[in-house]
């Protein structure tokens, strides 16, 4: 049985805003104290889009793992590391690459709306083709069971279930299968072993799910099978094949509902971003700064709060009183904009001062981040080489040698 495991990564943008923060980062924190968690740096997924100009990429790594702890990512909680030192990523790319379908990467949807949208970049290459596919091997280089994504990512991971499962299915052909999982059911006792004989046959003959996952959950629960024994099992349920490389599920995280300090959503690109460990100075003249309603040209017009950029920063930073007071003040002209402004700035301030003190101790010290990151590749690449070496066995390519 493989090990519960989520799954993320992130391109190397350099520092990280808020936008980040509340649309990953928060959730990452959650996550670590729930179940093992492996963050990588997407190094090189970012050549995919920028390799004429790589230089970039380093510093950029940096201060985004810098930003990763600052918001409370705990290496020993977490095992965080650059992709591209894992080098097993790469292996995995390419073995699957001999299988995959073109179709399956051509249908992609971002890949023909990054095209549309990138239009001063050349991404008529294999690299961003393949992007996809690079992408299913960091997710089941370490069997993940999951993987925290956004609804538009959804696709991604679908596109990688059916690569683990097109792989099973044409390289977990094991000599003597079948016999094997007739001694391993036997292993499962009687009445466990024809429970789980029973809802396999009702998943096969009636696409029963539940079946499916009651079938899983006896052989998860069983102390009595070897680690073989359970990937055998888990493989016949579905079919007659062993499972080699895991099919991990979308984990769906709540889009991030804070937007930029224009009221589009929080991009550097956009130039609205508001930084996680931005000077608070800088903080404070961006947010008084800000556009309102329109329609209150004076200090004595009343407004509407659905109408101005500021109302969606009070749902992320303010408590239900507050939002009241402002529904109230700017829909009677009693507070002006400066005043609805003030409890936002506030707390997006005190949100920032754990993020500037966490930060502080590698800021110092760079040698503490480089052995955070190379602690982690260490780790991350001991789990990447033994999935390598299942799939270097089942698909003949250990002739006999060892690694």
């Amino acid at each position: 049985m493989f090990a519960q495991r989520v799954v993320s990564g992130m391109r190397p943008t350099g520092a990280l805003h808020l936008g980040h923060y509340h649309g990953a980062l928060k959730n990452w924190v959650r996550l670590q104290a729930e179940q093992p968690c492996f963050f990588f740096v997407a190094d090189w997924h970012a050549l995919t889009t920028h390799y004429e100009s790589p230089e970039v990429i380093q510093r950029a790594i940096w201060d985004m793992v810098v930003d990763w702890l600052a918001a409370g990512v705990d290496p020993a909680q977490s095992t965080l590391f650059i992709q591209s030192r894992v080098p097993e990523h790469a292996e995995l790319h390419l073995l699957m690459s001999m299988s995959t379908p073109l179709g399956w990467l051509e249908r992609v949807p971002t890949y023909k709306d990054q095209q549309e949208k990138l239009t001063d970049r050349d991404l008529t290459t294999y690299g961003f083709l393949g992007y996809p596919l690079l992408q299913a091997a960091d997710i089941l280089i370490y069997r993940a069971s999951s993987v925290p994504v956004g609804e538009d990512q959804v696709p991604h991971i679908e596109l990688t279930r059916e690569i683990a499962r097109r792989f099973n299915h044409l390289f977990g052909r094991e000599p003597g299968f079948e016999d094997k999982v007739a001694a391993a059911i036997k292993q499962l006792g009687g009445k466990r072993g024809k429970a789980y004989s029973d809802l396999r046959t009702r998943y096969q003959e009636q696409g029963d799910a539940q079946a499916l996952t009651d079938a899983r959950a006896i052989v998860e629960s069983s102390g009595s099978l070897s680690a073989a024994d359970r990937e055998r099992l888990l493989g016949f349920i579905e079919g007659s094949r062993k499972m080699i490389l895991s099919e991990p599920r979308a984990l769906l995280t709540e889009a991030s509902r804070l937007p930029g300090i224009d009221g589009q959503k929080m991009s550097k690109s956009y130039g609205n971003a508001i930084a996680m460990r931005e000077d608070p100075a800088s903080v404070t003249k961006k947010l008084r700064t800000m556009p309102t309603d329109p329609a209150r040209v004076r200090r004595t017009d009343p407004g509407d709060p659905e109408r101005c950029p500021v109302w969606p920063l009070h749902q992320v930073y303010s408590d239900d009183n507050t939002r009241t007071w402002v529904q109230q003040g700017c829909r009677s002209a009693g507070i002006g904009c400066l005043d609805c402004k003030q409890p936002v700035i506030d707390a997006v301030i005190a949100e920032q001062q754990p993020f500037i003190e966490r930060a502080q101790p590698y800021l110092d010290d760079p040698a503490l981040l480089r052995a955070i990151i190379e602690d982690g590749c260490s780790k991350a690449r001991k789990v990447a080489q033994d999935t390598m070496r299942d799939v270097r066995e089942v698909m003949g390519l250990n002739y006999g040698l060892r690694d």
